[in-house]
């Protein structure tokens, strides 16, 4: 499109010049579309009627790209340059502004054909000249010299390796993986080749999104190189894709353990490989859940000592075991999240913000991880995108932004769907599951926890197994059913333990010490709250000093525990997590009521149900509507908003949303991105005065009758 610059002509052809193997991030297009004849035969003859100089003046400026008029002169050594320039301009194919001083094609077409019929000794001298003139741009050298090169040549692929790292610390990871196939290309080593293949293939699979490339760049990896020096990458690539493609936790384990291992025998110093290796294990660690799974890692991180990879060590401490080190880790990650505001590498933003996912630090994390979701929503790093949607999403619904929660976790499974990622469509399907629980909406989050325990228990994915017995533990308590709130809690974590290496009990105590209290449990519920305060995880974040306080006043039965709760509910910044603190209000109400101070109580019920009205959170307000009614107080309905009449395009979305159909399968049909049809669903749901999908039928039933009388 940029190119052909509104020429329809040219968009038609320049579809069909471009080859199949340019179809991807593996095999970059470059800054010049290859032309088929018939565009050729538009500006052939004028160019091929200029003398040899100003065609070669015009194969520079068209390779250069900047327009800027010194670099022509400093590449042709003189002043005639201006001259054999002025012919280019008497035939209409380029223009010069003077007061720039800067010259341009007068059309991208122009500039496209100068450089396909220059001859490839003419494109190498231009590209050799241009290198020459970018010392203070590596990256732009690399490239050029790249370009030149005639053969195979282990500096120029050094040179493209380091420009493809700094591109994806800037966060272009497309143009990384270009850079590195580019350099495996051009190593004379078919180990170096092989290496810097499968650096690619990693890449690929971790932000880009381009699973079916990875395939076939580990393939090419695994013929060029029979050497064991570049297992590592292709260990760490291979494992990638195993985990996020089948979800296989254990062959992607135990291939990782065995390249860390030989390279920490061959090789005293922490690389780059080394590094990506480690991140790889932690994420396999992770989504297996279990502590036999994390011992070799913290083995290693403790070998290592010193050298160890500052982030593996601070993820693992957070993310991996946080009820046990994560103290130790905040002054390091909240570092680490302040910088955020100014940081473009998408591998390292999703990282942190991980590591902060379990200590509540993901508020401090949202501006950086949207900037991946609009890069990945406008072509960039689709799998850093979908991980920041998922981010988003949980951040989302702990601090009540229920309907956005909703959003981007569909948008999120609909990106996995349609790149390959299975691995992250239950995590994302998890978020949608915790926003049914506490809506009310039974029937779909037990839908939804099925496929995901379905997916799950077969490949020993106990994370995203503990992520459903969550939501149903919620949607539990949601409904009064304490017996089963248990069985579903206690999946999570046996009551009074704290289990090594599981974060989720961070996101599951409060639940399981409420159900424990009302299911008649009250000793492994007290039990659960010392487990707590003696691990002190208060000291982690304000809506965990909420948990801790809040789990020890619910779990006493005492006239200590009104004092518990009145300290719970002054904890500073609690604000930000309404659910939870509605929660205590409702307990605390519910206490007092119990012990006869009816009008004390009243304030906090009423305090539990505004907040659950605000929510959505149907079952909450039932329940805290039914402790107030108790208490003497007369509950009036809720007025029932005005309903806003949809558009018949509108109509259509929501009807066909209505029959099961997922955002992308109703944008295939009306020709629609998945994108546009959410925003239309957003707007749709307060329209109907609904919050969920499952409430779209009923509530189109009462719109058609109104129509139809």
């Amino acid at each position: 499109m940029e190119a052909a610059r509104g020429n329809p002509l040219a968009l038609f052809e320049f579809g069909a010049a471009v080859s199949q193997a340019q179809h991807g991030v593996t095999r970059p297009v470059g800054p010049v579309l290859a032309q088929s004849r018939q565009i050729q035969a538009l500006f052939a003859s004028q160019i091929e009627q200029l003398p040899t100089r100003s065609r070669w003046l015009l194969v520079v400026l068209a390779l250069d790209g900047s327009g800027d008029l010194r670099n022509l002169q400093s590449v042709a050594r003189g002043e005639q340059f201006r001259d054999d320039l002025a012919v280019a301009q008497r035939a209409r194919l380029v223009y010069v502004d003077g007061s720039t001083e800067r010259v341009e094609f007068r059309h991208p077409l122009i500039r496209a054909a100068a450089v396909d019929l220059a001859t490839d000794d003419e494109r190498r001298r231009a590209h050799l000249a241009l290198a020459a003139l970018s010392e203070d741009d590596p990256d732009r050298q690399a490239w050029h010299r790249s370009e030149a090169a005639v053969g195979p040549d282990e500096q120029v692929a050094a040179q493209l390796e380091h420009a493809g790292q700094r591109r994806l610390r800037r966060g272009d990871a497309v143009g990384a993986v270009g850079a590195l196939t580019r350099a495996a290309r051009l190593s004379p080593a078919p180990v170096d080749r092989g290496r810097r293949l499968a650096k690619a293939a990693f890449i690929g699979a971790d932000v880009t999104g381009e699973l079916r490339d990875v395939s076939a760049l580990l393939a090419d990896a695994d013929r060029t190189s029979a050497e064991h020096d570049g297992s590592l990458e292709t260990a760490a690539a291979a494992a990638f894709l195993l985990l996020v493609g089948d979800g296989d936790v254990e062959t992607a384990h135990g291939l990782l353990l065995g390249a860390i291992e030989h390279r920490a025998e061959t090789r005293d110093t922490v690389d780059d490989a080394l590094e990506e290796a480690l991140h790889t294990l932690l994420r396999v660690c992770y989504f297996g859940g279990r502590a036999h799974l994390w011992e070799p890692l913290e083995q290693a991180l403790e070998h290592l000592g010193e050298n160890a990879p500052v982030e593996v060590a601070l993820r693992a401490k957070a993310q991996g075991n946080p009820v046990e080190s994560a103290a130790d880790a905040l002054p390091r990650l909240d570092a680490a999240i302040s910088g955020l505001v100014n940081e473009s590498d998408p591998t390292r933003i999703i990282r942190i913000a991980t590591a902060g996912s379990f200590v509540d630090r993901l508020p401090g994390c949202r501006q950086a991880l949207w900037r991946l979701v609009r890069d990945g929503r406008a072509g960039g790093a689709v799998s850093a995108a979908i991980g920041a949607l998922i981010l988003l999403g949980l951040d989302d619904f702990w601090t009540g932004q229920w309907d956005e929660a909703e959003a981007v976790s569909d948008e999120a499974a609909a990106l996995c769907q349609t790149h390959g990622y299975t691995l992250y469509v239950p995590t994302a399907r998890h978020v949608q599951a915790l926003v049914a629980a506490v809506r009310g909406d039974d029937a779909r989050a037990r839908s939804l926890t099925d496929g995901i325990l379905g997916w799950a228990a077969p490949r020993g994915m106990r994370s995203v197994q503990l992520g459903a017995w969550q939501a149903r533990t919620l949607a539990a308590l949601g409904r009064g059913d304490f017996a089963d709130a248990y069985h579903e809690a206690i999946k999570i974590t046996p009551p009074g333990v704290l289990e090594s290496h599981n974060p989720w009990v961070l996101w599951s105590s409060l639940d399981l010490v409420e159900a424990a209290i009302r299911a008649g449990h009250r000793h492994e519920a007290a039990a659960h709250a010392d487990a707590l305060r003696e691990a002190g995880i208060g000291a982690l974040s304000s809506r965990l000093a909420l948990v801790e306080r809040g789990s020890a006043a619910i779990a006493a039965l005492d006239a200590p525990s009104l004092t518990l709760f009145e300290e719970t509910l002054a904890i500073p910044g609690i604000d930000r997590w309404p659910f939870d603190v509605a929660r205590v209000h409702l307990a605390f109400g519910e206490r007092l009521r119990r012990t006869n101070a009816t009008r004390q109580s009243r304030l906090h019920l009423n305090e539990a149900l505004q907040a659950f009205e605000r929510l959505g959170a149907k079952p909450w307000s039932s329940r805290a509507a039914n402790e107030l009614r108790a208490s003497g107080q007369i509950i009036h309905p809720t007025p029932q908003p005005h309903h806003e009449p949809l558009s018949p395009g509108e109509r259509r979305i929501a009807e066909l949303a209505a029959s099961g159909l997922t955002n992308k399968e109703i944008g295939e049909r009306l020709f629609l991105s998945h994108r546009t049809v959410s925003g239309h669903l957003h707007r749709i749901f307060p329209k109907l005065g609904i919050t969920s999908r499952a409430a779209l039928r009923d509530a189109l039933g009462p719109l058609e009758n109104q129509r139809e009388s």
